[in-house]
């Protein structure tokens, strides 16, 4: 039996992932007819005595969880007046608070409003003005940056996670605030699939990261899909999926603030009754400890972090044999790395997909052998979506030549906060311009070959070239400046900078300059001087591709 029969059999009338059509956003789409309705729904239906999140020495079990969850959701609704459609931001590591905060929100009606963790103050500062958020949990190290920008947000609600230290800020310590409150229920709000659920910040190629704004609908059919790949791989080999024999655990090693951290790994977990260990900051022994401690099934991360872990295989002395998949994302797996995968551990099966913000993580996906015998491609579409390849001029083309990706579909977003601008350019007629280079072949399997947006991907974050650009020119000395991607064994990608400066204005300098503008993963790690303009075409455009091209040809890159 092919995937597409599969696919069919398992999603035919009657069968529990039965398929129908539904409209949203003003298009008839393909969703799954006995999905939960809302996540709401997803977390009341999943709950049970069962380990679920393992934080240290912490340790919840869904029910727990969710009743955790239902005195936060009270205080954020009797106590901060958080009401159907109010922005709830969350900024902290991957602690508990993150995951209760997350559910308390979305199932009062609120929109969860996931910062990267690793903005500085005026990033931080952006993402609070451009969400509105009404509420704000963050952690110490967030608090301390949001007190340097805090004046600027005198109505903001602020409340502190495992915060030793307030900085100056009027927050309220949540433990404080949750332990004046009895057990209770969830409050009661009227909840529509169609609803705005969440808001996840994402890089584009110019300006400001842009708000990627999801509803209900969204989401849910994100997490079925994966779980219907998952049936119809084990219904192409004549069976039904088996029953674990144990509860299975995934290691959470990115952060929730990541569509692949929220969705693929800590959302997935719900239905499948799956136990997250959450880790505080990404070490590669310390993750090799959890693996064999926990008993971890499964790995989702960067090719960088995934690449760690081989190497870890083959040289630890821990038992890392309870794995049994190790998936990816964010950005391809070089075709060693896949094999890689298969030889360090004894069970494990590669897998990895192609999906962005815009989708909720989901678009392609290959796994197993499939992906060993195809390991330059992120897979075959997923059931609820469509891709397309076009020309310049929007014309399809045909399998096997190269063009830009669209994808249409049900977990495709309605669009972008506040920006009808990059609405316009990036939805047409119903379909997502991803702005990768891509080409189909005869299978169906999908490979991207390039960008067309101006993005470096690093270890998975998105980085936004003229964003970088922006913030190098804010400083005097610097009169022009192009930023481009330089090849990494294990990122991927680095950010580089060809930089037209005045005066005798040095590295160090410079970096400490970017520090408060710019995260650290986008401070350029790499940076050449010009002491003369920068090279442009014709219409003024600065030759981007020549200067990185020297900048590869520079021993320093070596």
């Amino acid at each position: 039996m092919d995937r597409s029969e599969a696919l069919a059999a398992l999603t035919a009338p009657g069968r529990p992932y039965e398929l129908e059509e539904v409209e949203l956003y003003g298009r008839t789409c393909r969703a799954f007819r006995n999905a939960p309705p809302t996540l709401r729904d997803l977390f009341d239906q999943s709950r049970s005595d069962l380990p679920f999140i393992v934080y240290e020495d912490q340790r919840l079990s869904f029910e727990e969880a969710w009743a955790e969850a239902c005195r936060l959701g009270r205080l954020l609704a009797e106590q901060c007046d958080v009401q159907k459609g109010d922005r709830v931001a969350i900024s902290m590591r991957n602690y508990p608070e993150w995951i209760l905060g997350f559910m308390a929100t979305t199932s009062i009606g609120g929109i969860a409003v996931a910062m990267n963790a690793l903005w500085q103050p005026d990033e931080l500062a952006y993402g609070l003005e451009d969400s509105g958020a009404k509420v704000f949990l963050a952690d110490e190290e967030r608090l301390e940056r949001f007190a340097r920008r805090a004046d600027a947000f005198p109505d903001l609600r602020v409340l502190a996670v495992r915060a030793d230290e307030l900085y100056g800020v009027a927050a309220r310590p949540l433990g404080a605030a949750l332990a004046n409150l009895p057990a209770c229920g969830m409050p009661e709000v009227a909840i529509h699939p169609n609803d705005d659920a969440t808001i996840f910040y994402t890089s584009g190629s110019t300006g400001h990261p842009k708000g990627v704004v999801s509803c209900q609908r969204n989401i849910i059919t994100a997490l079925l899909s994966w779980e219907l790949d998952a049936h119809a791989a084990a219904f192409r080999r004549g069976r039904e999926l088996a029953v674990p024999a144990e509860q299975p655990a995934t290691l959470l090693a990115v952060p929730l603030f990541h569509a692949t951290g929220s969705h693929a790994v800590y959302l997935s977990s719900y239905r499948t009754q799956r136990r997250i260990v959450c880790m505080y900051k990404w070490d590669v022994e310390h993750a090799a400890l959890l693996i064999e401690r926990e008993r971890v099934t499964s790995v989702v991360a960067p090719a960088a972090m995934t690449g760690d872990l081989v190497t870890a295989a083959e040289r630890t002395k821990r038992d890392l044999s309870s794995l049994a998949t190790v998936g990816g994302g964010g950005a391809p797996r070089a075709p060693a790395q896949v094999r890689g995968i298969d030889r360090a551990f004894r069970k494990a099966a590669p897998n990895t997909g192609w999906g962005m913000t815009e989708t909720n993580a989901i678009g392609t996906g290959i796994a197993g052998r499939e992906y060993l015998e195809h390991p330059e491609s992120s897979g075959r579409c997923s059931a609820v979506l469509e891709l397309r390849i076009v020309d310049e001029t929007g014309k399809e083309l045909p399998t096997g030549e190269r063009g830009e990706l669209l994808v249409r579909g049900t977990s495709v977003v309605r669009g972008y906060w506040n920006r009808p601008d990059a609405n316009a350019e990036s939805f047409v007629d119903g379909w997502l311009r991803t702005g990768d280079v891509a080409y189909l072949d005869e299978e169906g399997f999908l490979t991207i070959v390039d960008r067309i947006k101006d993005l470096v991907i690093r270890g998975g974050e998105n980085i936004g070239c003229g964003a970088v650009e922006a913030a190098l020119l804010e400083h005097p000395d610097v009169a022009e400046a192009a930023v481009y991607g330089v090849p990494d064994e294990r990122l991927g990608e680095e950010v580089g900078a060809t930089l037209y400066v005045h005066g005798s204005l040095g590295e160090e300098d410079l970096r400490t300059f970017l520090e408060p503008r710019l995260a650290r993963f986008e401070i350029p790690r790499y940076l050449r001087f010009a002491r003369e303009p920068l090279p442009r075409t014709a219409s003024g455009k600065i030759l981007k591709r020549q200067l990185r091209e020297e900048a590869l040809g520079d021993a320093d890159l070596e």
